[in-house]
C-alpha cells in the first residue's frame, strides 16, 4: 500500500509540474498581446479604442482559456464503463475485484 501511495503522490507532482509550462505560455502570449501591443499602436483617431479593445480581448480570451484548461485537471463527469470493463481493468491492472 505505501508503494502505491508514493506512486500516486509522484504522479500528481508530475501532473502539478507539467501544467505550469502550458500556464506559463500562455499567460506570456496574452501578457503581449495586452500589456505590449497597446503601446505599439500608431497614433490616430481610435488609439485609445484599439489599445482597451486589445487589453479586454487579452483578459477575456486568457480567463476563457484558464477556465478550459483547469476545468481539464479534475473533470466531473468521468467515462461510462461497464462493470465487465471495469472488473477487466482491474484484473489487468493488478487489483482483481473479489466477487
Amino acid at each position: 500500500i505505501c508503494s502505491n501511495l508514493t506512486l500516486q503522490q509522484t504522479n500528481r507532482d508530475i501532473m502539478a509540474s507539467g501544467s505550469v509550462i502550458p500556464v506559463v505560455v500562455f499567460t506570456a502570449i496574452w501578457a503581449i498581446v495586452g500589456i505590449v501591443l497597446p503601446f505599439i499602436i500608431p497614433k490616430g483617431p481610435n488609439r485609445g479604442i484599439l489599445q482597451v479593445v486589445l487589453m479586454l480581448t487579452a483578459a477575456t480570451c486568457w480567463l476563457f482559456w484558464l477556465c478550459c484548461y483547469m476545468a481539464q485537471m479534475n473533470p466531473l463527469i468521468g467515462p461510462k464503463l461497464s462493470n465487465k470493463t471495469i472488473l477487466l481493468m482491474a484484473r489487468e491492472w493488478g487489483n482483481p475485484i473479489e466477487d
